[in-house]
């Protein structure tokens, strides 16, 4: 049996980025990932490196997260093309503009500052191309993007590089705990730690239930599409109030359209089905908030699988029925931006039992008060 302080489960930028953490905290730790760090969720999202429109209870750890992002390259040795030229969301209404200003005016109110308020032609200074529909917006003017495969690849390597035990293509059994140690099997070799984490995305769900502890998480596929190149025309990362739409254009010319249509799912055997309607609704509101992007075409569209949680806020933090357990998982989309903070955090967390982010609104209280 090898004995560890710590076992992962899931290789995505959260398991990687709790390994690299654990290390610097000197926590010996293995983690396994059925396929290759960031095969899914974390290597084939939007790479939206985003504060802006979050969920309150999301803000703090947000907050962490892009304070480490904006060092990303002295932590992992590399700066995963981190570009950051702010990120808005446009409001395509009046009634939109309202909700805007009225989101402001609560964070402003909670000490949050990182959102500002735009009007018409402050979006259109901004986002000269943008449709004359807009009425205004929000910006957070510190996001931006990265490349969600190099940054994953990156905390996996670091880890590694500081000791930590990676087994990619090591697909873990069930957990079971025994006299006060969490074991877990895999690739041929029996594991026992203290502690387990808990970071296998749209597969937690399964060992969540099978450890008695059942959340309402559902695997979902998020869709993204690439553009032909077009003449550069925007800088920051757009997103929509009203309408399903992430939108951003890389140096080569090429835009990614995301933000949420989904396609369909299968865990059992890592596979996607896309769903073309809906992808066609995306390409369809690119064009009508931005005319330039009429005479585009579609060159390549796919899908990652990314565990959703019923209220869309991931679950970070200890179990509530077992001893040395923690979840990080249910990112519901979002999760990208977070990985190095909910890293940290995790990491605070198994080592000292506490962390200094305002988490209490991620715990597993919620789903399971009981």
């Amino acid at each position: 049996m090898i004995l560890r302080d710590v076992l992962i489960i899931g290789g995505g930028i959260h398991g990687c980025a709790t390994a690299l953490n654990l290390r610097h905290a000197g926590a010996s730790v293995t983690l396994f990932e059925k396929d290759y760090a960031g095969r899914h969720a974390s290597g084939v999202n939007a790479g939206g490196v985003r504060m802006l429109s979050r969920h309150v209870a999301e803000i703090p750890l947000s907050l962490r997260s892009m304070s480490i992002w904006e060092r990303i390259g002295d932590l992992i040795d590399d700066d995963c093309a981190l570009d950051c030229h702010g990120q808005v969301l446009v409001a395509e209404s009046a009634a939109d503009f309202e909700t805007c200003k009225a989101r402001v005016a609560e964070l402003n109110r909670l000490g949050f500052t990182h959102e500002e308020l735009l009007d018409a032609a402050e979006v259109r200074r901004i986002l000269p191309a943008v449709a004359d529909t807009c009425t205004g917006g929000i910006i957070s003017r510190r996001d931006g993007a990265a490349q969600p495969a190099r940054a994953t690849t990156a905390y996996r390597r670091k880890a590694a590089s500081l000791g930590a035990d990676i087994r990619e293509g090591v697909a873990a059994g069930l957990p079971r705990f025994e006299n006060g140690l969490w074991h877990v099997d895999a690739g041929g070799e029996s594991f026992a730690a203290p502690r387990l984490v808990i970071a296998a995305g749209a597969w937690s769900g399964r060992i969540a239930a099978h450890l008695g502890e059942p959340i309402p998480l559902v695997p979902v596929a998020p869709m993204l599409m690439i553009t032909s190149r077009v003449p550069r025309f925007i800088d920051p990362v757009v997103i929509l109030r009203s309408r399903i739409l992430s939108f951003k254009q890389f140096p080569n010319g090429t835009l990614l359209i995301g933000g949420g249509h989904l396609g369909q799912a299968d865990i059992d055997t890592n596979s996607t089905v896309l769903d073309w309607r809906k992808l066609q609704i995306s390409a369809r509101t690119v064009s009508e908030l931005f005319p330039v992007m009429r005479s585009a075409t579609i060159v390549r569209a796919w899908a990652g699988i990314e565990g959703k949680l019923a209220d869309d806020l991931p679950i970070v933090g200890p179990s509530l029925r077992h001893r040395g357990l923690f979840y990080q998982c249910g990112f519901s989309l979002h999760g990208f931006q977070l990985g190095p903070a909910a890293g940290a955090v995790m990491a605070e967390l198994v080592t000292e039992g506490r962390t200094p982010v305002d988490i209490s609104g991620l715990s597993m209280a919620r789903f399971n008060a009981a």
